[in-house]
């Protein structure tokens, strides 16, 4: 029983890392159904989880996606046949596999094995592994808390909108009634800087797959710049539906892959261009800087000015026992809000969540 906790407890976090509202009370829910089903048959975990993790229609596609993800991929076009026809095509597999031995655990298997994939370093992974991590980080959804903005829209209640009210009184020659107004909100600005470095060539790739989430959720509020030798936006190019077709796409737009890192420079550049007032500014790097460390420290300094929050993402932070000691690392640290790891899948969710809540 408390394998089957922490498997489900593991799917439903993966769940609302895509955007479906399974929350801490529908996954008690979910248990509790279970308790009267049979677990091994993965028509009635599917239907189970369907029926109490769901809260609206758009949370079926994400719930599919993410059981074909997570318990496998055979699973994967279950949902789109009809219940019974779904039902008798599971019971059937199910048949057939406890006929070839004992297969009952195949289920909870490959889904230990996917929350086995969701911490492991992915500068470790077979390529295979790194497909299925892949596959599991386009899931990823980020939402972002909204703020005020400072533009108005007209409402039922709020504050008084004379213009509006005068304009009707001068259309139809008489106050009709009286026009209200309120303030827009908006989710807060995203900047992403990764580093594409020689150091951080086992993980650039898995950072700008996790950009293109972020960019796929809120594209009008994120912005993603590669940082190397040179400062190049890349959001035009992650803008792309297809994961695969935008990493290609910035892959030819970046001309310094697997080069040294003058973030100091860059940083600089981007200030003197454009602007992080009011973003959360993300940086992706290990720190390891081959420019000036007095001017990287100068320039987080202006960006932790501009920014709402700066948050540093190493992916060498995920291990236990690091110290930032490299001279980036240390120039940069006094004005970082936040060091977190950025080394696995686990690593990018805490920092959907945090960027989510920030």
């Amino acid at each position: 029983m408390d394998e089957l906790v922490a498997t489900m407890t593991a799917f439903a976090r993966t769940l609302r890392a895509a955007g479906v509202a399974a929350d801490h009370e529908r996954t008690q829910n979910l248990l509790r159904v279970l308790d009267h089903l049979d677990v091994a048959d993965s028509g009635d975990v599917y239907w189970a989880g369907r029926l109490t993790l769901c809260a609206t229609p758009d949370d079926l596609p994400r719930y599919d996606r993410c059981f074909a993800a997570y318990f496998g991929g055979e699973r994967a076009g279950v949902a789109r046949t009809s219940t019974t026809s779904v039902t008798r095509h599971l019971a059937a597999e199910t048949r057939g596999e406890a006929d070839g031995g004992d297969e009952k655990t195949a289920a909870p298997a490959t889904a230990s094995r996917a929350e086995v994939l969701r911490h492991r370093d992915v500068a470790t992974l077979t390529e295979a592994e790194r497909a299925e991590v892949h596959r599991m980080l386009a899931m990823l959804r980020c939402g972002r808390e909204r703020r005020r903005s400072r533009r108005f829209e007209g409402a039922h209640r709020g504050v008084l909108d004379p213009r509006r009210t005068i304009r009707d009184a001068l259309r139809k020659g008489d106050v009709a009634r009286l026009r209200h107004k309120r303030h827009t909100t908006r989710p807060r600005a995203v900047v992403l800087f990764v580093d594409v470095s020689g150091s951080m060539a086992p993980y650039a790739e898995s950072l700008l797959r996790f950009a293109h989430a972020l960019v796929r959720s809120e594209p009008r509020a994120t912005e993603v710049y590669s940082v190397g030798t040179r400062l190049t936006p890349v959001t035009a190019e992650l803008r792309h539906r297809d994961p695969g077709t935008a990493l290609n796409e910035v892959s030819k737009a970046i001309p310094d892959w697997s080069g040294g890192t003058r973030l100091g420079e860059e940083l600089k550049e981007y200030l003197s261009r454009y602007s992080a007032r009011g973003a959360i500014a993300v940086i992706a790097s290990d720190g390891w800087e081959r420019g000036d460390p007095a001017l990287l420290g100068a320039q987080m300094a202006r960006l932790a000015r501009q920014a709402h929050r700066v948050i540093w993402v190493n992916p060498h932070k995920g291990y236990e026992g690091y110290q930032p000691l490299t001279g980036g690392m240390r120039a940069a640290l006094p004005y970082v809000d936040d060091l977190v790891a950025g080394h696995s899948l686990a690593a990018y969710e805490r920092l959907s969540e945090r960027l989510a809540h920030a």
